[in-house]
């Protein structure tokens, strides 16, 4: 089963507020674990970048200028994805920007039942506690140490060991084996025979045995008899 971990940073929180993206980070998934693919584009947004968006992923205009706009790089993006389900924190967010940047290029947006959102995952399986990335991370132990800005690369790894701890844990990659050779050895069924043995009772075994019974107060079996 193939997956796509999908993370973006924008200039700011609404592309009805005329925000864009400024990066895109994907991984691919099969069977819920990374493959070693991946899609990753800085995006000139045709706009400046605000000095808030700049604390929180370290992008700069100028840094983004250099870079293709989102026409340029949308058909790599769609081909990465295909039609396969889209892994993302807060998947509102990151869809509404998606569809507005696939809108303005006329081209057909992402039907919001792609989407697994593992905040509202987080939000079922915990809930009342932080469901944020960086809090996931801290439930799940997952090291947080390369994350001093948030990228969107980056961030997609992340959320692939989340996810991962979000459907049950590192035990579900034992799910990956299709096959399992199995070492059958047969061992075959040998049967041992002894002759019959026959212990005779010595006629002093007999008296010696009749002398014990009739020290036996009122036993069980001489009522027995008695009634016969």
């Amino acid at each position: 089963m193939r997956e796509i971990i999908l993370d973006t940073e924008t200039t700011g929180l609404s592309p009805a507020q005329g925000h864009r993206i400024i990066e895109i980070g994907c991984i691919e998934l099969f069977n819920h674990l990374p493959t070693g693919k991946f899609f990753h584009a800085y995006i000139n947004p045709e706009r400046d970048v605000p000095e808030i968006s700049t604390k929180i992923t370290g992008l700069t205009t100028e840094f983004l200028k250099p870079h293709p706009i989102f026409e340029k790089i949308v058909h790599d993006f769609l081909s990465f994805i295909g039609d396969d389900p889209l892994v993302i924190h807060n998947a509102d967010f990151d869809m509404a920007f998606l569809n507005a940047e696939l809108g303005r290029v006329n081209l057909p947006v992402l039907p919001k039942s792609r989407a697994i959102d593992t905040l509202y995952m987080a939000r079922q399986k915990f809930p009342g506690s932080p469901a944020s990335l960086d809090a996931l991370c801290k439930r799940f132990n997952v090291d947080l140490s390369k994350r001093d800005k948030h990228g969107a690369l980056l961030d997609s790894e992340l959320l692939a060991q989340v996810y991962l701890e979000l459907l049950g844990g590192r035990q579900r990659s034992l799910e990956l084996i299709e096959t399992q050779e199995v070492t059958v050895i047969e061992i075959e069924e040998t049967k041992t025979t002894h002759p019959v043995r026959v212990f005779e009772v010595s006629e002093v075994e007999k008296s010696r045995h009749q002398e014990f019974l009739s020290q036996i107060k009122s036993p069980l079996w001489g009522k027995i008899l008695s009634k016969k």
